[in-house]
């Protein structure tokens, strides 16, 4: 009877039926046949809405939406624009900064491809960027920033491996500056070839676009000194980003309407939130079941009858969770595959601060991964351009990524450093 349960919710899935619901119901099933009260799955559920840690999502998140819809992306891009515009390339890593500034606070890596590509596309080909050129970076750099804090999917994969937030939040950045530290040289490389227009540095034009978002560059600095200096918790960090964001997007800049904005903007973060949290606690009722069941274990017992080392199972790792990355969303990956993978990657030794950086670049490399990473279809939608053109426009920068993965990967130090520097591992 069990066999045919599963069966029937492997069927609706492939029908698609929403994840939590399988996840749920599938988290049920197993109990039930295993003799143990399926309301173990609803204590999850409730363990999770207690934990102190969780209000920092929706907080986060909200913040970030503010800042996509306000008119914030054009001042940063300006800003970026007169401090980097006279490289080679310079537009380029314009765009790299600003696709990750505002990933890192809206946690997806289409919000950032919606928003921000009408305004960096035609700006990319009147530079004499390539059509080609200007697709594939807009593509990957779209989950540019997942690392940086306060990323969504670091929370997540904190709440759900047990580690360290304010940990987990050092350990991105030199990664995340790492990876678009590379990008940003094959862009330079790029831009010379292409011939690209270079903008001579004006000092006093750098000062008014300063000035235009002297409001906004704060904010970061505000939550990353704020935690580290000890003087509030990650969940306080949140409430005071959304107030901060508020103050400056109402009273300040004056882009954002209470009545006409907020509700609408309230609406369409709490959505994804939503989505995120009902398949998060169905996932933790499930994962119960795993531990208890000690399936793990078992995989960990099967692996190691083919994988004899740590270097051959980060990269037997790393294939994997690139076609996780390919086929899942970030956020049903991180619920889905996180708690399989902890406990094993502990038996061979590997960090799960550094397992969590390694996940999400894996993750964030999957998004823009052939065939069906998700931003070559968003992509494909927001320039209404075909599937095989972003498949071509990507692959370069795909190659640079997957080069920083390896180095990403092997040297644990890149993740680890500032973690040991503040006494956080």
């Amino acid at each position: 009877m069990t066999t045919a349960y599963v069966i029937a919710l492997l069927l609706s899935a492939i029908c698609g039926a929403p994840l939590f619901v399988i996840i749920g119901a599938l988290a049920i099933v197993l109990f039930t046949a295993g003799g143990i009260d399926p309301q173990a799955v609803i204590i999850e559920m409730y363990r999770l809405a207690s934990a102190p840690t969780l209000i920092a999502i929706p907080l986060f998140t909200f913040a970030g939406y503010l800042l996509a819809e306000s008119k914030s992306p054009e001042r940063m891009v300006e800003l970026y624009r007169s401090i980097f515009g006279w490289m080679p390339g310079g537009f380029a890593i314009v765009s790299f900064i600003a696709c990750a500034f505002f990933t890192a606070f809206t946690g997806a890596s289409g919000v950032t491809i919606i928003a921000l590509g009408g305004l960096l596309y035609p700006i990319l080909i009147s530079e004499r960027y390539s059509e080609k050129f200007s697709l594939g970076l807009l593509t990957t750099g779209g989950s540019l920033g997942l690392l940086f804090p306060p990323s969504l999917p670091l929370i997540l994969f904190a709440v759900i491996a047990q580690v360290n937030i304010d940990a987990l939040f050092l350990a991105g950045i030199v990664p995340g500056i790492f990876l678009i530290t590379l990008l940003s040289l094959f862009s330079i490389k790029a831009g010379m070839k292409a011939g690209v227009v270079r903008q001579k540095f004006e000092f006093k034009k750098m000062l008014r676009a300063l000035s235009a978002a002297a409001w906004i560059i704060p904010l970061p600095f505000v939550i990353l000194v704020g935690i580290y200096g000890g003087i509030f918790t990650a969940s306080e960090a949140a409430a005071i980003a959304v107030l901060y964001v508020l103050f400056i997007e109402i009273c300040i800049y004056g882009d954002i309407k209470i009545k006409k904005d907020i509700p609408r903007i309230a609406a369409n973060s709490m959505t994804l939130v939503g989505g995120v949290l009902v398949i998060l606690g169905c996932a933790l009722g499930l994962t119960n079941y795993l531990v208890d069941e000690q399936i793990p274990m078992k995989i960990l017992e099967f692996m190691r009858t083919f994988i004899t080392s740590k270097i051959m199972f980060l990269a037997v790792l790393n294939v994997f969770l690139l076609v996780i990355g390919c086929l899942m969303d970030i956020f049903s990956a991180t619920i889905v595959v996180v708690p399989l993978i902890v406990p094993i990657a502990k038996e061979f030794g590997v960090d799960p601060i550094h397992l969590g950086i390694i996940f999400l670049t894996n993750l964030e490399i999957g998004y823009s991964t052939p065939p069906v990473g998700l931003n070559l279809f968003i992509s494909s939608f927001r320039f209404k351009k075909p599937i095989p053109e972003l498949y071509r426009a990507s692959l370069p920068f795909l190659a640079v990524l997957l080069v920083a993965l390896v180095v990403i990967t092997y040297f644990p130090d890149l993740s680890l450093g500032l973690v040991r520097l503040f006494g956080k591992g």
